[in-house]
């Protein structure tokens, strides 16, 4: 690699938002070297959030939600065309089209796909969907707008719930099954849960909770229907499957990385770590497919899937991938996430799983507006709000000061705390839940069994 690292080769592996924001970055901080980005689907980066919220509304086209750029990347863009491996010693990309790309610094950007479901027969049915594309969102979205019976939503997370949102705004009759005790519990905890739920059912959402969809059924290869764990059966014209998200790890299956279903994982800089826990100085990751450590959560392994953290860490890690040691700078961005469902406006700042207990600071659940503050073991680690937005720079001050939870009289700007007492935050094991959350602490487990060879004398 040459002595300057603004020259040289760059190779950019997932053409979405991470990637984009990269590749401009790169650019900004001096980059004159060759950029090439990789990207499996078809279409220059686009916007996902849209997808779930106006798209499905009718309200915006599938493919008018393209993401502006900011500044002219000069980069050559291999989009349609999927990576399939890569050599880190030869240091090369592999593509399917059978061609590699030659690199001195790659930043992995792959981020996630939509979770599907399980058996394929039954996933090929017509009129069984999951949400995750610009593809997905526009025949989704042409399905809903021809007035379907009953859509059946399998998954209570945030996507899940976002579309179910969708049909009730369209006014098509819907069904949400859960796995877990409740809607958002995998993200916001319990107390939380409860309020979503009772939001979903007063918008007229039939919410079956600690249920499991135990097959889909079919007839002349058109969905018709589902059985449930508990014997029912919901009859319904379209399925959307909404399990969560999978990192897009396979093409690195033998590249040595620490790699693996949680994603790729790197330092607070940004540099991956090999399977060993070496810290490599040339392959960066970025965005959902990334796992990092962070100081106000003891270090441990976070796993977003955040727009503004996919912004934020690929900032980081183009400007790392250019400057020299000295002038590199971690990536310690406070998640912060927002929804927006059944007339109502969530936005969170933290991590909310990262709690044991957890008090309404501002508003009540009965009005359905509110600030839930959490906090572990003593101090203030996440906030959610409902339609109280403007309350959360203020905590995410109180998040990033370590601040004592709960949070005394006069915290909220001089108002005092609705409740006396926090209650358990009564976050449950995601293993038990339909629905992922968009911040996952995934500790210091590796994701793979490893033989630790000494070498002798």
């Amino acid at each position: 690699m040459p002595g300057d690292p603004r020259e040289g080769r760059i190779v950019v592996v997932g053409a979405s938002l991470a990637g984009l924001r990269a590749a401009e970055t790169l650019r900004e901080e001096g980059f004159t070297g060759s950029l090439t980005v990789v990207g499996d689907e078809p279409h220059p980066p686009y916007d996902r959030p849209p997808l779930s919220k106006q798209v499905l509304l009718g309200t915006a086209a599938a493919d008018a939600t393209g993401l502006p750029m900011r500044r002219e990347a000069d980069a050559e863009w291999r989009l349609g065309v999927r990576a399939t491996g890569l050599d880190p010693l030869g240091k090369r990309v592999l593509l399917a089209d059978g061609d590699s790309l030659p690199y001195d610094r790659l930043l992995i950007a792959t981020g996630t796909r939509a979770r599907p479901w399980p058996h394929p027969e039954q996933a090929a049915l017509d009129g069984v969907f999951t949400l995750r594309t610009r593809e997905d969102a526009g025949i989704l979205a042409e399905r809903l707008a021809a007035g379907p019976r009953r859509v059946l939503v399998i998954g209570a997370g945030f996507t899940g719930s976002e579309i179910a949102s969708a049909c009730r705004e369209r006014g098509v009759e819907v069904t949400v099954a859960e796995r877990g005790p409740g809607p958002l519990v995998g993200a916001l905890g319990g107390t939380l849960a409860k309020l979503a739920a009772g939001m979903q059912r007063a918008h007229g959402v039939d919410l079956r909770c600690g249920v499991t969809v135990t097959a889909l059924r079919g007839r002349n290869g058109r969905f018709t229907g589902a059985d449930l764990s508990d014997g029912s059966r919901v009859d319904a014209d379209l399925c959307v499957v909404a399990l969560g998200a999978l990192r897009n790890v396979e093409w690195l299956a033998d590249a040595g990385l620490a790699a693996g279903p949680h994603g790729v994982a790197c330092d607070a800089g940004c540099r991956a770590f090999t399977m060993y826990g070496i810290v490599t100085d040339d392959v960066f990751v970025a965005g959902d497919v990334s796992r990092f450590p962070h100081p106000l959560f003891e270090y441990q392994m976070l796993s977003l899937e955040h727009w503004g953290n996919a912004v934020a860490q690929a900032e980081v890690a183009a400007h790392n991938m250019v400057s020299p040691g000295p002038l590199r700078r971690p990536h310690l961005t406070v998640p912060v996430f927002w929804s927006s469902q059944f007339g109502f406006t969530i936005k969170s700042v933290g991590v909310p799983a990262f709690s044991d207990q957890v008090t309404i600071a501002q508003g009540t659940l009965a009005e359905r507006r509110l600030v839930a503050v959490y906090g572990y073991r003593g101090r203030v680690t996440a906030a959610v709000t409902l339609d109280m937005a403007k309350w959360l720079e203020h905590y995410r001050t109180l998040i990033e000061t370590a601040a004592p939870f709960p949070p005394g009289p006069g915290a909220a700007g001089g108002r005092p705390l609705v409740t006396d007492f926090p209650i358990p935050s009564d976050v449950p094991d995601a293993r038990g839940l339909s629905h992922g959350p968009t911040v996952a602490l995934t500790g210091h487990l590796p994701d793979r069994r490893l033989t630790v060879v000494r070498s002798a004398g």
